[in-house]
């Protein structure tokens, strides 16, 4: 009463702060509604955006049209991060072509899509359930069907498992057709692109030559390795100079993150590992005095490896009990001991040990019945039938079943889940002898089976294991939690994350320019709202503690260190490589300068000089790059030089990929080829083809994409 009495005397407050309270959240949805771009899209390429609603729409459908064609019920994390991306890869490249086909006026007819669906031999047409195996081509009157039954299921308005089959089929029809169009309108786009792309007699000829002629060259080469960086000097300006060069390399097409995090994977303690060794030796001691019923008794332990009432091969068991089957005795207990490669403590006993044959050969139907007072009397007689000479696939036919027969393996259940109705059948199909006919009663009904042959006999082995994997406690979660929880109070900002975290024993890792695209951070799973944190914060700012993992099993702290703009990469972030570029440069100056000074003119004299490597390079042509063993190096150049070179003519000293080379061509010969300018214009269409296919990443890089997804999803 008196509780009660203090919460009416705070009534007036409560209605005041309940009413300030109500207010801000009708503000709040106010606000969303005033700033419909903040909340409602979740990206947009020139201009045209695609909302929260229509993106998941089209997961749910590719979800649809996944889990129809594969077969699967349900999908891992990882398969629908794929298909997210799959969806807005899509949206992006449709809306793309779509903007360019809508400049220079080019659409997909009605009539084309319907003679596509007519000659039935699209790629996609060939991936749908319509897709006939016996024609090799797309059954249209199969579509059709499907649809108008459909439509007469709809219209009846009555339920069934086959309408919402066909449902489905008519949902995954939609979906092809709607791709049918939008992969007619890139065709046509990336055809038009090819033709603009046309070869001559002339570059087909070269082609040729530069397939067919093939040289054997000598090389000596002084490697860049040899020249010591300390010799290099640069300058500013230089750096400066081929930064302007190659700025265009150095564009940032998205803004992206850099990072730093620390990811502390929760392991169990020596108390946990010394908790679970004592509850083995107990279970050992239990399967010491346990004789019967090893199915109940392994399944009260926990255990990892379930015991099922059969012989299997010692390759059916876990690698570290097959290993110890050898030394081990029928009813003798081996255990407790700890397999490093699995991290489980473990104990077994072998309960039985026989030899007998690996495949077995049996026919087999079920007896159907309606009248199942009936049931046994029938299968009785269709036994004495049998047994009295009866043809037994006559017999199998005359219940709707061809009785053919079939080979059975081990390999076909060992490591299989297995019913109770599995266990019950293997154990008859093993204990009738060759040519015995036997039955068994499954749930579904009585089965007669007959086994025809039998072979390879081998040892198998009845074992009870027990196998239990050591994992961390509660409390040891929550010892690991509070110390890390306080390592992060301790150190509020980015710097003091950086210097303490290793004092603390904990590991910082680095990760820069992070995609607001990307799925997780650092591979671990689960951090999709660590990611989010991230586009949301600002430099230097450090994140809560965040539980992660496939199993909440890490925990897991991120700090902002940068944001990098969308635009050009600053000098300062890429002068590394542009010094590693500089000084190669320089150090073949060098080399060069050196190979004059020194008045080689042989390749002998060259090939002696100091530092030097050489190499005989066989079977050189122009299409394709030379690899330098001696070099550990691909060096385009050396191709290109043996194209034009004259036999035993020496090349002046020519700077490659990994070193300063001078090259003597020795032997030329040309392949038993006949030039056929058809034939090389037709693969160099093709080439020009493929390259046309890269139009989409121009296009992309033009386009204004933004990309919000990681806000929603």
């Amino acid at each position: 009463m008196a509780t009660l009495q203090k919460i009416r005397s705070k009534g007036p407050l409560l209605l005041i702060v309940i009413g300030f309270a109500l207010f801000a959240f009708i503000a709040s949805d106010a606000w969303r509604i005033l700033q419909p771009q903040m909340s409602q899209d979740v990206g947009e390429v020139n201009g045209k955006s695609i909302s929260v609603q229509q993106y998941q729409d089209l997961i749910e459908e590719y979800t649809d049209v996944v889990k129809l064609t594969s077969g699967m019920t349900t999908l891992t994390e990882e398969q629908t991060n794929q298909i997210k991306d799959e969806v807005w890869r899509n949206f992006i490249n449709n809306k793309l072509v779509e903007d360019q086909a809508q400049k220079i006026g080019l659409t997909v007819s009605k009539e084309e899509i319907q003679a596509i669906i007519s000659e039935g031999s699209h790629p996609l047409l060939m991936q749908t359930p319509f897709y006939n195996p016996q024609t090799g081509v797309f059954d249209q009157d199969g579509l059709k069907k499907v649809l108008a039954d459909y439509a007469r299921y709809t219209k009846s308005g009555v339920y069934s498992p086959e309408v919402e089959y066909y449902g489905m089929l008519a949902r995954y029809w939609n979906f092809i057709e709607k791709n049918l169009i939008q992969t007619r309108l890139a065709e046509k786009y990336q055809a038009l692109i090819s033709q603009s792309l046309k070869s001559n007699p002339v570059e087909a000829e070269f082609t040729f030559d530069g397939r067919v002629n093939q040289s054997d060259v000598l090389l000596a080469a002084i490697p860049y390795s040899s020249v010591p960086d300390s010799l290099i000097r640069l300058k500013e300006s230089e750096l400066k100079s081929l930064y302007n060069k190659k700025k265009e390399q150095f564009r940032r097409y998205a803004e992206t993150r850099n990072i730093k995090y620390v990811d502390v994977q929760v392991v169990p303690s020596e108390e946990d590992r010394a908790a679970l060794q004592s509850e083995m030796v107990e279970y050992t001691e239990q399967l010491h005095n346990t004789h019967t019923d090893y199915t109940n008794f392994i399944r009260s332990t926990a255990s990892d490896y379930p015991y099922t009432d059969l012989y299997y091969t010692r390759n059916a068991f876990p690698a570290d009990v097959a290993a110890r089957i050898d030394s081990t005795s029928v009813g003798e207990v081996y255990g407790p001991y700890y397999n490093a490669a699995d991290n489980t403590f473990n104990t077994f006993k072998i309960v039985s040990k026989a030899t007998m044959p690996d495949s077995v050969e049996i026919r087999q139907f079920m007896v159907m019945e309606a009248d199942l007072n009936r049931q046994q009397v029938v299968v009785d007689s269709v036994l004495a039938v049998l047994k009295a000479g009866a043809d037994f696939e006559e017999v199998a036919q005359s219940y709707g079943q061809n009785g053919e027969s079939r080979w059975i393996s081990s390999q076909d259940y060992e490591g299989a889940q297995l019913s109770g109705d599995d266990v019950k059948f293997l154990h008859t199909l093993h204990a009738l002898n060759t040519r015995e006919i036997g039955t068994i009663s499954l749930v579904q009904g009585p089965v007669i089976m007959q086994v025809l042959n039998k072979k390879s006999n081998q040892e198998k082995y009845k074992v009870a294991v027990v196998k239990r994997t050591v994992e961390y406690s509660k409390a040891t979660y929550d010892r690991m939690y509070n110390e890390f929880s306080q390592f992060i109070a301790a150190n509020p900002t980015i710097d003091q994350l950086t210097e303490n975290a290793e004092e603390s024993g904990y590991r910082l890792l680095e990760r820069n320019e992070l995609y607001s695209s990307e799925h997780m951070i650092g591979g671990v799973r689960g951090t999709k709202e660590a990611l989010r944190w991230v586009f949301h914060a600002k430099p230097g700012d450090v994140s809560n503690l965040y539980e992660v993992g496939e199993a909440n099993d890490r925990l897991f702290v991120v700090a902002l260190s940068a944001i990098n703009k969308e635009g050009y990469t600053p000098l300062s972030e890429v002068q590394q490589q542009l010094k590693a570029e500089l000084i190669r440069e320089k150090k073949a100056e060098k080399i060069i300068a050196d190979m004059k000074a020194s008045g080689a003119t042989s390749f002998e004299q060259y090939k002696n000089m100091e530092n030097a490597v050489s190499d005989s390079i066989r079977m050189v042509t122009f299409s394709a790059p030379a690899y330098v063993s001696v070099l550990r190096s691909s060096e385009p150049l050396v191709g290109a030089y043996v194209s034009v070179a004259e036999l035993n003519q020496l090349s002046r000293p020519i700077q490659g990929n990994a070193g300063v080379m001078v090259l003597q061509v020795y032997s030329k010969e040309k392949l038993n080829e006949t030039f056929e300018v058809t034939t090389e214009k037709e693969t160099l269409a093709d080439t020009q083809t493929r390259m046309a296919s890269r139009y989409i990443n121009d296009l992309y890089l033009k386009a204004k994409v933004r990309d919000n997804r990681y806000v929603f999803f």
